[in-house]
């Protein structure tokens, strides 16, 4: 990004965010130019806090995990671990819990309970998309770029959020961190991605997430446009300083930015653009 608050990236054609705007910041955003985003193939996209509202389900699963297994018990151990969970936000549970105790069982009981906490919470308020997310994966598919779903969670989790949402067959492909090798900060993910959708190049890839794990993985991918959304974890500064080109309110703006209505236009009736 420009020191003039452009988006510098090859799917950008002058989208300007207006920094005048409160916390939630969108961007005052021009659409891109068709022309600019012809080689787009694959969006990679963040489960949690991204395209399904979190409600802070994960930090009280996480809590409940970290006391159970003694990893934090008192007040002020409580304290400390919510704040490194927040900034660790979008890394795999485990990596947190490994980063937190040096005992594999204890960091292997915290995980399990976790795992059981969060089935709980999640079977009893349920989940909800953020507004948007499904019509936009879906026209994107329309038009033949391929969606990934992503996530830090285990496969079981990932795919019991999946089912309650009602989103098993929504993308083209999902994807958990322990299938792709590692999780987030790394670069394997977004690449795991690109490598199963049959995208050619990292450059007609855009990679979107609310923390700073999901920017810097994006980054690390080489990916041609990373976005940062305001609905999960991490706010428009860390997501800024992270790296991201654009940040935005949620992955509904993504239908600006993208020029996705343009794309729409554009694309012949019933063919893919892959």
């Amino acid at each position: 990004m420009s020191p003039e608050g452009l988006i510098t990236s090859e799917f950008d054609d002058a989208a300007i965010i207006d920094t005048e705007v409160d916390a939630v910041a969108v961007v005052d955003v021009e659409s891109v130019d068709a022309d600019d985003i012809a080689e787009l193939e694959l969006v990679v996209l963040d489960l949690d806090g991204t395209t399904v509202v979190d409600d802070g389900l994960v930090e009280r699963a996480f809590l409940r995990a970290v006391d159970a297994a003694g990893i934090a018990v008192t007040d002020d151990e409580l304290r400390r671990a919510r704040a490194f969970a927040r900034g660790t936000a979008g890394r795999s549970p485990i990596e947190v819990l490994h980063a937190l105790t040096a005992d594999e069982d204890q960091a292997q009981h915290a995980h399990a309970v976790f795992e059981s906490a969060y089935a709980e919470l999640v079977a009893d308020q349920g989940l909800r998309e953020v507004p948007g997310a499904e019509d936009l994966i879906r026209r994107l598919r329309a038009i033949g770029v391929a969606v990934v779903l992503v996530s830090a969670f285990s496969r079981t989790t990932q795919d019991r959020v999946l089912d309650l949402l009602g989103w098993r067959d929504l993308a083209d492909l999902t994807l958990s961190a322990d299938e792709a090798g590692r999780g987030l900060p790394y670069p394997d993910l977004p690449l795991t991605a690109l490598l199963r959708t049959g995208a050619s190049s990292v450059d007609g890839m855009v990679v979107v997430g609310d923390t700073e794990s999901d920017i810097a993985s994006g980054l690390a991918a080489g990916a041609g446009l990373v976005v940062g959304v305001l609905t999960g974890a991490h706010d428009e500064s860390a997501l800024t300083e992270a790296g991201a080109d654009a940040v935005v309110a949620s992955v509904a703006d993504l239908v600006e930015l993208l020029g996705l209505d343009e794309l729409e236009a554009d694309a012949p009736d019933g063919q893919s653009r892959r």
